[in-house]
């Protein structure tokens, strides 16, 4: 169902010469994804604010590093016009996943479907995964203490006959947390593991990219 409102905003930005493939539009919020790309200058944003007064535009450097960071997975594992499943719950990874998804459903014409219902049951084409790239370093990290074989969650692709996806899985959760707390926005912190959260922050302060790089070893180990 295409939204009235949004479909409105989208052709006043094209008429002003903004290129709405790199903008996300959600509850009253517009979102610059790249603010190179999208062309939207100072004075673009006079003239939308004149038009729409009651949204607010989010010029922030930490969500245009979220979204350079998907756009390296996605580039990857979506193809145009694919609909793409994200779950409704209130998680701040959820809600992250979603705005920056929302871009593509005019990059790449997907169409996004958001619900409770039974994944096997939706006409979709895959599935969108929350997970950040500290819910996967905390796995690793669990299975070792565990004494358990490495197995990176984001190597799960499938799902019975639906594709998996993982935007976020180069995404910090400090990021997400960073972008949520300055602009206010309602969600709810994903529960931690207390054991390897205090093992990554001690370990971040003598490695950096200390996530970055367990994961890309649990990668090269698993395989």
């Amino acid at each position: 169902m295409i939204n009235i409102v949004n479909e409105e905003i989208l052709q006043f930005l094209h008429s002003i010469g903004v290129d709405n493939r790199f903008i996300s539009l959600w509850n009253n919020f517009l979102f610059i994804n790249n603010l190179k790309f999208s062309r939207f200058s100072r004075r673009k944003e006079e003239l939308f604010k004149a038009k729409f007064p009651q949204w607010e535009v989010i010029r922030s450097k930490v969500f245009q590093k979220m979204c350079i960071r998907a756009s390296r997975v996605l580039s990857k594992s979506i193809t145009p016009r694919e609909t793409i499943f994200i779950s409704n719950d209130k998680s701040c990874a959820n809600l992250t996943l979603y705005v920056i998804l929302e871009s593509y459903t005019r990059k790449y014409g997907i169409k996004i479907i958001s619900g409770e219902e039974d994944i096997l049951e939706c006409r979709v084409d895959c599935v969108a995964s929350p997970l950040t790239l500290d819910g996967e370093v905390e796995n690793n990290i669990n299975q070792i203490f565990h004494g358990k074989k490495i197995m990176p969650i984001s190597l799960n692709t499938k799902f019975k006959d639906k594709k998996i996806i993982y935007p976020l899985i180069n995404i910090p959760e400090s990021w997400i947390e960073s972008w949520i707390q300055k602009n206010i926005l309602s969600c709810i912190n994903s529960p931690e593991n207390r054991v390897s959260q205090d093992l990554l922050k001690f370990l971040e302060e003598f490695i950096p990219n200390v996530r970055e790089n367990i994961l890309k070893s649990s990668m090269f180990v698993s395989k």
